[in-house]
C-alpha cells in the first residue's frame, strides 16, 4: 500500500473517508483510470497536508475559505517551480472533489487558473535521430538496455506500457519465430505498471527485427542465467542487486530505470544534449519514422495508441493484424547507411570480444571504450587493458587458446592443416580454431 493510500485509507476503489469515496466513485463511473486514481488522490492528500486537516474537513468549509484555500495551494505549487500544466492538472481535480462533494452552483468554487501557453513547456526535450539511437542501444551497457532502447524506439510504447509487458503477452509469437513480433495493450496492464494503457484504450504495435534480435539475445542470456522464463514474469526483468534472484526476475524495470539508462545511453553514444533525452523523446522518434515512411495518418495513430474518431477502431480487428504488420515492415527505423571504415573496425572489434567469451560486463566496458573515442586507435589503449587478444578469458579457464582471424581464399589450407571454423564476423573475415 502506498503512503497515499495508507493516509486515505483507500482500498482500491473505495476510502473510509466519505469525500474521498466520493471522488472515487465518480472517477469509477468516468474512467476507471488507475493513473487518474493515483494522481487525484495524491493531489488531495497534498491539500490536507497543505491544510493541516481530514479530508472530510476540507469539505465542511465554507465555499469562501474551501476558495482561499485550494487558491494558497496551487500558487504555492507554483512558487516552489512545478510546471504550469502540473498546476493547473491539480487545481481540475480538486474542484471535482470539492463539486463531488456539493460545492455546485453558487457554492462553486472561485479559484483563478495559472496562464499557460498554447506551446508551453517547462522541460526541454531532445528527439535523437535514427543514427543515434542506433548508437544509444550499442553504447547502452547491456543486452537488456539495447533491446530497451531499441524496443521504446520501434514500437512507440510509453514507459509503463514497455515495463509492464509479460512474456505470456509476446509467447506465442516469439516461439513461432515471428520477425515482426507483434505486442497488445490491454487495460489489465495497469495492474503491473500505472498508467500502462493510456485512457483504457487497447491496441497493438510491433517491435521491428532489429529489436526482436535483441530480444532474443538478451532472453537467452537471463534464461541461462535463472533458468526458463514464466508467462507471468516481465518481458524486462529488473536488475537490481537490492532483490534476490527469485524477486528480480518477477520484478519489471522501475519506471526511474528506464529513465536513467536512456539518458546515459545517449551520454555514451555523445549526445550533446543527452540531459534532455527521455523515454518519451524515443515514442516521438517513433512517430516520426512513421510518418516519414508514408504510412496512412489513421495506421499512424493507431500504432501510437491515440483515439479514433467514430467507429475506425472496428478497422484493426484480428483481420488485420497482417496487413498492418506488413505495412509496419516497410518502415526504415535505421536506413540503410554506408559504414566508415571505422565503423566497420569497431564493428569487428565487438564480435571478437564475445567470440573470445567476454562476459556481459567487459561486452559493456569494450562497447563504452569504442563509444567514448572517434576511432579504434584512440580507444585501444583502454581495450588492451581488458585482455582483448586470443584468450579465453571465461571465468576459470584463463589458458590461451590458438584462434586466428583469416580471409575466405585462405580457409581451405587451415582446414587441411586441423583447424576448423568457429564463426564467420561481419567483416567477413572468419573465425577458426584449433
Amino acid at each position: 500500500m502506498t503512503n497515499w493510500e495508507d493516509f486515505l485509507e483507500i482500498k482500491g476503489w473505495k476510502s473510509d473517508f466519505q469525500s474521498v469515496d466520493r471522488l472515487l466513485r465518480h472517477y469509477s463511473r468516468k474512467v476507471r483510470s488507475e493513473h487518474t486514481r493515483a494522481n487525484a488522490c495524491q493531489t488531495v492528500k497534498a491539500l490536507s497536508d497543505f491544510a493541516g486537516i481530514a479530508p472530510d474537513e476540507l469539505v465542511n468549509l465554507t465555499p469562501k475559505n474551501a476558495s482561499s484555500l485550494v487558491q494558497d495551494f496551487v500558487d504555492s505549487l507554483a512558487n516552489k517551480g512545478y510546471s504550469i500544466r502540473y498546476v493547473n492538472v491539480c487545481l481540475a481535480y480538486l474542484k471535482t472533489f470539492f463539486r463531488v462533494n456539493g460545492y455546485k452552483g453558487r457554492r462553486v468554487l472561485e479559484v483563478e487558473r495559472h496562464y499557460q501557453p498554447s506551446r508551453y513547456r517547462k522541460r526541454e526535450e531532445y528527439i535523437p535521430t535514427s543514427e543515434e539511437i542506433y548508437k544509444m542501444a550499442y553504447a547502452s551497457g547491456s543486452t537488456r538496455n539495447k533491446a530497451l532502447v531499441l524496443a521504446l524506439y520501434t514500437s512507440g510504447l510509453r514507459n509503463s506500457t514497455l515495463r509492464a509487458i509479460l512474456y505470456g503477452d509476446v509467447k506465442d509469437e516469439f516461439e513461432d519465430g515471428q520477425e515482426i513480433l507483434k505486442v497488445s495493450v490491454y487495460a489489465e496492464m495497469k495492474k503491473i505498471a500505472t498508467g500502462a494503457c493510456k485512457g483504457n484504450i487497447p491496441y497493438y504495435t510491433f517491435f521491428s527485427r532489429e529489436t526482436v534480435e535483441a530480444i532474443r539475445q538478451y532472453l537467452k542470456r537471463r534464461q541461462k542465467r535463472l533458468g526458463v522464463i514464466g508467462d507471468k514474469e516481465p518481458l524486462f526483468a529488473s536488475s537490481s542487486k537490492n532483490l534476490g534472484p527469485d524477486l528480480r526476475r518477477k520484478t519489471p524495470v522501475m519506471k526511474k530505470t528506464l529513465e536513467h539508462l536512456v539518458k546515459r545511453a545517449a551520454r555514451e553514444a555523445g549526445i550533446k544534449k543527452w540531459k534532455f533525452v527521455s523515454p518519451h523523446c524515443l515514442r516521438k522518434a517513433f512517430e516520426s519514422a512513421l510518418r516519414n515512411s508514408g504510412m496512412d495518418p489513421k495506421d499512424q495513430e493507431f500504432l501510437m495508441g491515440h483515439i479514433l474518431p467514430g467507429s475506425q477502431d472496428t478497422y484493426y480487428d484480428k483481420t488485420k493484424i497482417e496487413d498492418l504488420r506488413r505495412k509496419y515492415a516497410q518502415v526504415e527505423f535505421f536506413p540503410p547507411k554506408n559504414y566508415t571504415s571505422e565503423e566497420l573496425r569497431k564493428k569487428q572489434v565487438l564480435d571478437t570480444a564475445r567470440l573470445f567469451g567476454y562476459d556481459e560486463e567487459r561486452i559493456k566496458r569494450v562497447e563504452e571504450a569504442l563509444a567514448r573515442y572517434a576511432s579504434v586507435d584512440e580507444a585501444i589503449e583502454e581495450i588492451r587493458k581488458l585482455s582483448l587478444g586470443g584468450y579465453n578469458i571465461k571465468k576459470g579457464n584463463p589458458r590461451r587458446e590458438p584462434k586466428k582471424i583469416i580471409d575466405e581464399n585462405d580457409l581451405e589450407a587451415y582446414l587441411t592443416k586441423g583447424w576448423d571454423v568457429q564463426t564467420v564476423l561481419s567483416s567477413g573475415k572468419i573465425l577458426i580454431t584449433k
